[in-house]
C-alpha cells in the first residue's frame, strides 16, 4: 500500500519524480520500491544517458535512487533514471514564455538552456531594445532569464527566442513638425530657406511723403543728367536761345 509520504497511483502523472529502493535486478533492468501498491521497473535503457551493457554497472539490490515517472500501467510503474526534459519538442510553440539560465554566449547571440533537448538561441538583435554591439553587454553566462519564444524548428531541433520582446520599449521623443498653408510639412532647413527667400524678395511700403521726395530726387536726377549731356555735346544755353529766337524769325506767321 501506498504510504503517505508518496501520492496515490492514480496521481503520478509523467515526468513526477520520486525516490525508490531497488529490490531486484535482472538482465533487462531493476525492480524497484517507490512506495506504491504496484511495483516500479526500470528498463536497462532508462538506467542512464549513456550505453549500459550491465544493470549491475549502475545499480545494486537496496540501493536508493532518484527515479521519473514514465507511464503508469495496471501491473507497474514504469520508471527512469535519466532526467526527462522540462520542455518536449511538441511543447514548445511560438509566442510561449519560457525561463532558463545562459550557458553560452557568442558574438552573434546567447545559448539559454530551458529544459529543451537543446539550448534556445537569443539572437544578439533580440537581447534588447537599441544597439547591442555583444552579447556581453546584457546577459553572462549563468544569468537566469525570461524569453519568448520566437519561431521552433523541430526538424532542424531550433529554438529562436527573444528577451526584448517581453521588455516594454522606450519611445523617443519626436518634436511635431509644421506645416504649411497647404497642409504640407516642412523640414526646418527647407522652412529656413523660404522664410530667408522671402525676406530677400520683400520691397518695403512706402508712404505718402517718402513717394513724394522719392519722386523730386528723380526729377532733379533727370535734369541734371540732361544737362551733364548738353555740356558734353557743346552747345550753351545762350546759343540754344539765339537758335531758337532765329528759327522763330524764320518760320513763316499764319494770316
Amino acid at each position: 500500500m501506498a504510504t503517505p509520504e508518496f501520492a496515490p497511483v492514480e496521481a503520478l502523472a509523467p515526468k513526477t519524480k520520486l525516490s525508490g529502493k531497488i529490490l531486484k535486478t535482472t538482465l533487462a533492468g531493476a525492480l524497484v520500491d517507490v512506495g506504491q501498491s504496484i511495483p516500479g521497473v526500470i528498463h536497462i535503457s532508462q538506467l542512464s544517458k549513456d550505453s549500459v551493457n550491465k544493470v549491475e554497472d549502475v545499480v545494486k539490490e537496496g540501493q536508493t535512487v532518484e527515479v521519473w515517472v514514465r507511464r503508469v500501467k495496471k501491473d507497474r510503474i514504469e520508471l527512469t533514471m535519466i532526467q526527462p526534459l522540462a520542455l518536449e519538442w511538441k511543447e514548445i510553440e511560438p509566442d510561449m514564455i519560457v525561463k532558463g539560465k545562459v550557458v553560452r554566449l557568442e558574438t552573434y547571440g546567447a545559448f539559454v538552456d530551458i529544459g529543451a533537448e537543446r539550448p534556445g538561441m537569443v539572437h544578439v538583435s533580440e537581447l534588447a531594445h537599441g544597439y547591442v554591439k555583444t552579447p556581453n553587454e546584457v546577459v553572462k553566462e549563468g544569468d537566469e532569464v525570461e524569453a519568448k519564444v520566437l519561431d521552433v524548428n523541430r526538424k532542424k531541433k531550433q529554438i529562436k527566442l527573444s528577451i526584448k520582446a517581453l521588455e516594454p520599449e522606450i519611445e523617443e521623443f519626436k518634436p511635431a513638425k509644421k506645416e504649411n498653408k497647404k497642409g504640407g510639412k516642412h523640414s526646418p532647413k527647407k522652412e529656413s530657406a523660404d522664410i530667408e527667400a522671402r525676406e530677400e524678395t520683400k520691397e518695403p511700403e512706402l508712404t505718402a511723403m517718402q513717394i513724394a521726395w522719392q519722386e523730386a530726387l528723380n526729377r532733379a536726377n533727370a535734369e541734371k543728367t540732361f544737362k551733364v549731356k548738353r555740356a558734353k555735346s557743346g552747345v550753351s544755353q545762350e546759343q540754344e536761345d539765339l537758335l531758337n529766337r532765329t528759327l522763330e524769325k524764320r518760320l513763316p506767321t499764319g494770316g
